[in-house]
């Protein structure tokens, strides 16, 4: 019989196998974002990001929140220290991973997209930035 440490490191385990969660992670490492965002910077369509959202959310790993019209989904604020330390080898690994280092390249190109009040949702890649340098 397994322990329930064993247990919660399988299910971490378990989340962080798959490519696509991996990257959803690493975003949410960053900050919290909406569907919209994650899906944008993944390429990935909107039915595929909320899945893995609700799988990772299921396993306890994220949280959402409704802000008007939209799910804004954040790393739970609160990881056991197994998750901590999968957290820390991720980040590590985001600056020798190309994957993950795009995906945070994007993410900082669409943050100079987000409104200076935190209401970030929906993009408009037309729009011009407020922020000064």
């Amino acid at each position: 019989m397994c322990s329930n440490a064993v247990m919660k490191l399988v299910a971490i385990y378990q989340c962080l196998c798959d490519p696509t969660r991996v990257r959803i992670i690493a975003l949410l490492a960053h900050r919290s974002l909406c569907v919209c965002h994650i899906q944008e910077i993944l390429g990935e369509t909107q039915v595929k990001v909320s899945k893995h959202l609700a799988y990772l959310k299921g396993r306890g790993l994220v949280e959402a929140e409704q802000e008007a019209n939209w799910r804004i989904y954040r790393l739970n604020p609160r990881p056991s220290k197994l998750m901590r330390a999968n957290l820390d080898a991720l980040r590590a690994c985001e600056a020798d991973e190309p994957v993950l280092g795009r995906d945070a390249v994007r993410l900082r190109k669409l943050e100079d997209q987000f409104d200076e009040d935190g209401l970030f949702c929906s993009p408009n890649p037309h729009r011009q930035s407020t922020k000064t340098s």
